[in-house]
């Protein structure tokens, strides 16, 4: 331990989960140009299931949820694991990964608005910003493709849907708490909303499976070992262990990782507008997660 109290260890996750969060925006491109969206969510998702119970069993953590928790769980799996992964799923399809991500990552200021309204939690000065700051980035966004009415924003919009959605799962979380641990009840999230995702697949994909190759095994391995079972071990354990300071930094830096992540592994070149709006969100992120506990609405 330092002299803050921080463990050493506790920066590599940090890094860790930068990195595994940032590089997946390009990395989720990669895969939904070989797979469709369906089936690729359905499949991360279970994959990534499979794996939280195995980290969970070997923590010797709880697995089997209580009665009292099923509704809880079923209603925050709906909006954090389904909505959300097919929104962005689908909006990925349409927009740039780099844009994606700095919608992406409007979550925590949908979280905080929502919070006043059915939380009754204040709005004070600095929230307030953090929502001007949000709503900037929007604009500019969204300026371009509202004006050119010939395609209507739908990637851009269907990307705040799945910020909006996760943002959603938060409040219910905050009003509907679970006594299990993290671990395990993120592990029944990704079961339970796996199952809409699942039958999508079925029904709407069938005919379009075919073997993916090396590039799209090896991006559906790391969406799913990295994204999913990693980055979010990782991150209860930084919200577990660590000040709010270093939680946060973490938050703002993965929409930054996305931006730059896209631009060497896809070529996406993000103009003025993307690059201001980038810079909008991250002051937006430090603005709004700077009070202590906020960090809990802002997992991707």
């Amino acid at each position: 331990m330092n002299a803050q109290g921080i463990a050493p260890s506790l920066y590599g996750l940090v890094l860790g989960l930068t990195l595994g969060w940032g590089l997946n925006w390009p990395i989720m491109k990669l895969v939904l140009d070989r797979m469709p969206v369906w089936s690729f969510r359905a499949v991360s998702v279970l994959l990534g299931a499979v794996g939280l119970i195995v980290v969970a069993r070997a923590a010797g953590h709880r697995l089997w949820p209580l009665r009292s928790e099923w509704p809880a769980l079923w209603w925050t799996a709906l909006f954090n694991v389904t909505l959300w992964n097919l929104l962005i799923g689908f909006g990925l399809t349409l927009v740039p990964a780099g844009r994606a991500a700095i919608l992406a990552y409007t979550m925590p200021i949908w979280t905080l608005l929502l919070s006043a309204v059915f939380l009754g939690e204040s709005l004070n000065r600095r929230r307030m910003l953090g929502l001007v700051f949000a709503a900037l980035a929007l604009y500019l966004l969204l300026r371009e493709d509202i004006a050119a009415l010939q395609a209507a924003p739908m990637g851009s919009l269907l990307v705040i849907g799945g910020a909006l959605a996760w943002a959603i799962g938060t409040i219910l979380i905050k009003r509907m708490p679970i006594g299990m641990p993290l671990t395990s009840f993120t592990a029944w999230q990704f079961i339970l909303g796996d199952v809409p995702l699942i039958i999508g697949a079925v029904v709407t994909d069938s005919g379009q499976w075919r073997a993916l190759d090396a590039v799209g095994i090896g991006a559906v391995l790391y969406n799913t070992v990295v994204a999913f079972v990693f980055c979010h071990w990782a991150w209860f354990r930084i919200v577990q262990q660590a000040p709010a300071g270093i939680a946060s930094l973490s938050t703002m830096l993965i929409p930054v990782l996305g931006v730059l992540s896209s631009m060497v592994a896809l070529g996406d070149r993000p103009g003025p507008a993307e690059l201001t709006a980038l810079a909008l969100v991250v002051a937006a992120l430090a603005t709004v997660l700077s009070r202590p506990g906020a960090i809990s609405a802002a997992r991707d």
